[in-house]
This record gives C-alpha cells, sequence and structure tokens, in this order.
C-alpha cells in the first residue's frame, strides 16, 4: 500500500512539531511518500522579499538562516549537524542566487517564494534519517512534477509528472526510503519553478498521488477535518466523518479553510480517497473523503461562507443575446488573474462575484473594452457567498424554498443566486454584516436533519 502525507506550514513549524510529523510518519504501514509546506511563516517572509525593494540582502538571509539553524540544533548533533549544515549551506546558496536574480523576469517571484520547502524537506529528512529511517529530501526538480501556466498560478501537468515519478520515486519506494518531498511548485518547460498559488502544497500532494497511483491521500493540518460549518461562527459544529469529492470541493472552494481547492480533482480522477487528519492530534479519525456517496439522506452536511466580496454589475442593451460580448467580458477580466467567484446573467445585464480587492484592477480592466458596448457598470462592495452543501441537494424537493424561507427568518436580502452548477451545493450571495444571523439559522435547522 502506498500513502502519500501532506504536512502543512504549522505541523513542521518547530523541532517539536517535526518530531511529531518523524513519528506519523514512521508508524504508517507500507511504502509512503510525504510533501511538505515550508515552515509555518517562511512563505510570507519570501512574499515580502519579491514586493518589496532589497535593503539589506546578508540581514535577510542571516535571519531566515537562523530559524532553520535554530531548529536543526533543537533536532541535531555532531557529525549528524555538521552534515545538515552542509547540505543546508547550498540551499542557502540557491536561495540567495534566486533573490539576486533579475526581478524584471516573470518567474522570479516562483523562484523565491518556492525556496522555504527546500529547507524544511530537509529538515525531515535528517530527522527522519536520526531516527534509523531511509529518507532523501526531493525537490520538485529531483522529483519530476511538471507544471504548466502563468507565473505564479501554474497547474500540474499530471501525464508528464506521472512519467517522471515512476523513473524518480518509485525506485526510492521499492529500496524501502521515504522520499520528503518540495510542496507548492513544480517546473515548467524551460526547467524553471512555478508555483501552483498560496497553499498549493496540498495540490502538490495530490498530483504526487496520482502520479504514482496511491491508495491513499493523507492531508494533515492543525485542524480535526471538515466541520459542519466555521466554529467561530457555530461553536457547537461538528466534525464531518466522511463525505464525497463533491462535497469536499465545494467547501473548500466556497470557504471553508481545511483544504486547498485544487486538491481534490487529482485524487478524483483515479478515485484515490483522502483523509483529513490533525497533526497535533494523530489518532484522530479526521474526515474521510472519497467517490462513494453516503447512504443517509441528510439535508445539509455543511453550511460555509467566503466574505470579503463585491458584485459587479454589467449593463448593455439585450446582452444575453450578445453571447460574444459576455464572453469578451469574462476573457478581459481572465487576462488579469481575477477569480470569478459566481456569475448571473438576465435579459439586459451580467453580473459577477470578485473579491474586494479585485474590484478595481477589474473596473480599469473592463473600462478598455471598445466600441461602447457597456451602458453602465454598477458595484455592491461587502457582500458574502453562502455556500450550503449536502449530498444530491439540488434533487430533493423543495429544499431551495426551505433555505430561503430559513435566509427570510435572518431578514438577510438575497442579492444572487448560483444553482444548478453543482448538484451538491446552493449558494447565494447575502450583505456581509448578515452572514453569522444566516449561517447559524441554516446550521440550526437543517445541519444532521434527515431528509
Amino acid at each position: 500500500m502506498i500513502t502519500v502525507m501532506k504536512f502543512g506550514g504549522t505541523s513542521v513549524g518547530s523541532a517539536e512539531a517535526l518530531k511529531r510529523v518523524a513519528n506519523i510518519v514512521a508508524d504508517k504501514e507500507g511504502e509512503k511518500v510525504v510533501v511538505v509546506s515550508a515552515m509555518s511563516g517562511i512563505t510570507n517572509y519570501l512574499v515580502s522579499i519579491v514586493d518589496n525593494p532589497l535593503t539589506d540582502l546578508d540581514g535577510i538571509l542571516e535571519q531566515f538562516a537562523t530559524k532553520h539553524l535554530a531548529t536543526a540544533a533543537q533536532l541535531f548533533e555532531g557529525e549528524t549537524l555538521d552534515e545538515f549544515r552542509s547540505e543546508f549551506e547550498a540551499r542557502m546558496a540557491g536561495l540567495r542566487a534566486a533573490i539576486e536574480a533579475d526581478r524584471d523576469d516573470p518567474f522570479y517571484g516562483d523562484a523565491v517564494v518556492s525556496q522555504g520547502e527546500r529547507f524544511s524537506s530537509l529538515l525531515l529528512a535528517y530527522v527522519l534519517r536520526s531516527m534509523g529511517h531511509k529518507s532523501v529530501a526531493l525537490t520538485s526538480e529531483d522529483a519530476g512534477i511538471v507544471a504548466v501556466g502563468q507565473p505564479m498560478s501554474g497547474s500540474a501537468d499530471l501525464l508528464n509528472t506521472a512519467t517522471g515519478m515512476t523513473m524518480k520515486v518509485k525506485p526510492l519506494l521499492a529500496m524501502g526510503v521515504i522520499p520528503i518531498i518540495t510542496g507548492f511548485y513544480g517546473v515548467n518547460s524551460q526547467k524553471r519553478p512555478l508555483t501552483f498559488g498560496r497553499g498549493g502544497s496540498d495540490y502538490s500532494a495530490a498530483v504526487v498521488a496520482n502520479a504514482i497511483d496511491a491508495d491513499m491521500l493523507e492531508i494533515w493540518t492543525d485542524v480535526d477535518g471538515f466541520m459542519s460549518a466555521d466554529p467561530r461562527i457555530i461553536p457547537d459544529a461538528v466534525k464531518i466523518d466522511e463525505m464525497n469529492f463533491g462535497e469536499a470541493a465545494e467547501l473548500a472552494y466556497f470557504g471553508a479553510k481545511v483544504l486547498h481547492p485544487r486538491t481534490i480533482e487529482p485524487v478524483r480522477l483515479k478515485h484515490i480517497p483522502l483523509k483529513v487528519k490533525n497533526s497535533f492530534k494523530p489518532d484522530e479519525p479526521g474526515t474521510l473523503i472519497h467517490h462513494l456517496r453516503k447512504s443517509k439522506n441528510e439535508l445539509l452536511r455543511s453550511v460555509a461562507a467566503k466574505t470579503d466580496l463585491s458584485i459587479i454589475t454589467i449593463s448593455s442593451a439585450e446582452i444575453a443575446y450578445r453571447p460574444a460580448m459576455v464572453a469578451r467580458i469574462i476573457e478581459k477580466i481572465a487576462e488579469i488573474n481575477v477569480i470569478i467567484y459566481s456569475i448571473s446573467t438576465s435579459l439586459s445585464t451580467v453580473a459577477f462575484l470578485v473579491h474586494n480587492n479585485d474590484v478595481k484592477i477589474t473596473l480599469r480592466q473592463l473600462n478598455g473594452l471598445s466600441g461602447g458596448d457597456i451602458e453602465r457598470i454598477d458595484v455592491k462592495n461587502n457582500v458574502a457567498l453562502i455556500c450550503a452543501v449536502g449530498d444530491n441537494l439540488l434533487d430533493k424537493c423543495g429544499v431551495s424554498g426551505d433555505i430561503f424561507s430559513a435566509v427570510k427568518e435572518a431578514e438577510a436580502n438575497v442579492e444572487m443566486i448560483s444553482e444548478g452548477a453543482s448538484d451538491v451545493s446552493l449558494n447565494f450571495v447575502v450583505p456581509m454584516n448578515k452572514v453569522v444571523e444566516v449561517v447559524k439559522i441554516l446550521h440550526d435547522k437543517y445541519i444532521g436533519v434527515i431528509e
């Protein structure tokens, strides 16, 4: 049995945490591959280097090195520590080279922000070796993870990654070696690092699981699993023991910060089950995600909310009969890598949902449309997208009416509705100041209720 185990930044964020992770890995039976994020706080630190002019490179590198070497000093001693320092210095040289490279290079940001995982993977490999296990730290280049796409927003080339990892990783498993692979990025056709977006190490792990035909993917994080709602809103929210891929994908995309939204697809393609587990409570069962449907006909499984959004409404005569214009609007927004969370059309308007921070750049882009096709653009700021998730939700008679009746009880106006795009969710937009009330009333009325 092959298990891919992914550990996030808090799970590898200290010497104590690394020991805990090493024990979890060592206790796992069968062949295993580990994917790691950078230590907590490191990626943010690297992003700040990319975003701000350099004033004291030596000071920056010293601060970076101190965190990792202090952790190593708590874990190793003698020859082991000396060997670690030698490999560490080689990686530090790579970090310096990445930072000192041409900032006008479109892949400059990818090269810098992907450095953190190279150090956390080295630390964990050395911890496992100090415990008597055969382990090796592999960069994404070493492992054969192939990426395509634009800077800072790449995707994995699953077919070529499978070919590369079959040659580079599977032989290590056959020799009883535990590979520790850098998450967060792959390598494009120019042999340049290409990151998968913030939080992309979850996605990396799913790509690895797909590539080596793993039997299980485990995402180890600092929470117990998927919950019936955000515990900060619903203190008595309960953990969901089991859910299908569709439910997990909707919750991850629309607000649940348990799993990166892109994690599901690579494992769903091969029906590889996924577990979300808490590295600080390894004996807890977590949440199991797979392709099977639950037999229990619950009305709702969970309610999530994505906040800090805005509705941009474009008015133009009979826009519904001008599909080329709608396509042009979407293409213009795609050019600036702005995510559209929902879209709705009528005879004379098209409305779409974006993050508050993306409104200004989106308006500038739309103002560049030629031909006077747009009559007016209106913006409604500070709204939230509510995602009500349940298996085969839209096949349940009257469920939409029940949900919107509950929203009415919260005295919340529904600004926009998205129904039918997925059979496991009903999504709608309410004002930000009504989010807590809406989530609470839906949770109290419908979570766990058998239809």
